[in-house]
């Protein structure tokens, strides 16, 4: 009887053996970036200094990367206009429609911008969702710019869809998955700013399931570039905790003036990560390049303002001042050239040489 128990218990484990090594592995999602990784990854970036990018002839992401209105001509000369005043990054906003219609195509255009970027010694960010502007959005023709509004064709992603087809998340996931595979490995990429502005248009909290679920996705692709998203306003607590404790590298939006900004670095600089600036330069707001670049490179902090080329999306307009006859407002509040390639403001564009080394 004894025999035959001890027969029995070895058989069980035999199988319980056979049944574990039959079972696939679980992979352990990665974690967050430590603070040690962080560092050492931005000592090898050097000072970063871009703009946030959209080609003139573009007045929204889907008119960027469509097809029929991918323009290489003018993102190549513009980003020359970058290069030539010392710039190595830009940020630049990518859409899921897009992809959705031609995802082949869409990764190839993808391809094709960093080529060009990199040829003229520039990395990029790529921003997959946005809760700024206008909440719908189709593939096809994009309008029109509005005379005088600020970015008046923008379109958020994935916008108030997302609170009514509880379907389109399996199609967002996808999406973010393909491209993460795709230039998971792409040194050309600087950055993965996951989610823009997540709480705006007044979604607050319910643009956190969503901001929870990208990270996620993102962590299981893992790719080897650091994963953020920039925190913009400090009523949004729960979502500011969430992106804070969760990006690789700690980015940020402000558009205030140097004291306060310095406020905002001293605040951020408690999590012992790099931080970016993803959002800075309002000259309305007194956010401008001469009292707000030197500071950022002082604290060796990355710095990305809004706005390289005035064109159709109207930024040099300020978010709620338009100027309905269309005509040039006096004081600009985004952008540095206008589309001729001459700068607004020539004293601007020598601070920045200089800043930069150029």
């Amino acid at each position: 009887m004894k025999n035959q128990k001890t027969i029995f218990i070895l058989v069980i484990s035999v199988l319980m053996m056979m049944q574990c090594a039959s079972e696939p592995a679980v992979e352990k999602v990665p974690e967050v970036w430590t603070t040690e990784q962080a560092n050492t990854w931005y000592q090898q970036q050097g000072w970063l200094r871009g703009s946030n990018f959209i080609p003139s002839t573009a007045i929204n992401q889907l008119e960027m990367w469509q097809a029929e209105t991918f323009d290489t001509a003018t993102i190549n000369r513009e980003l020359g206009w970058a290069e030539s005043i010392g710039m190595n990054t830009m940020r630049v906003y990518l859409h899921h429609v897009a992809w959705d219609v031609d995802s082949a195509g869409f990764k190839n255009r993808m391809d094709q911008y960093l080529s060009i970027a990199s040829s003229h010694g520039i990395k990029t960010i790529f921003v997959f969702f946005d809760d700024c502007w206008n909440p719908t959005y189709q593939a096809g023709k994009q309008p029109d710019p509005k005379p005088g509004v600020h970015n008046s064709g923008w379109v958020r992603d994935p916008g108030d869809l997302i609170h009514q087809d509880t379907a389109l998340v399996v199609k967002l996931e996808a999406y973010v998955k393909d491209v993460l595979k795709k230039f998971a490995s792409d040194t050309r990429i600087l950055l993965w700013d996951l989610y823009n502005e997540p709480g705006n248009s007044d979604y607050g909290n319910k643009s956190l399931p969503l901001l929870k679920k990208i990270f996620t996705w993102a962590r299981e692709i893992n790719p080897s570039q650091p994963v953020s998203s920039g925190v913009w306003k400090i009523e949004l607590a729960d979502l500011n905790k969430y992106q804070l404790e969760n990006s690789d590298v700690i980015t940020y939006h402000n558009y205030n003036n140097d004291t306060l900004h310095r406020k905002a670095i001293d605040s951020l600089r408690l999590y012992g990560r790099p931080l970016i600036c993803t959002e800075y330069m309002a000259r309305r707001n007194n956010s401008r390049f001469d009292n707000i670049m030197p500071l950022l490179k002082a604290e060796n902090i990355g710095a990305i303002n809004w706005g390289l080329v005035a064109g159709k999306t109207n930024t040099m307009y300020a978010w709620d001042a338009p100027i309905p006859d269309g005509s040039e407002p006096e004081l600009w509040f985004h952008e540095i050239f206008r589309k001729d390639g001459s700068p607004y403001k020539q004293e601007e564009v020598d601070l920045i040489k200089k800043l930069t080394g150029k």
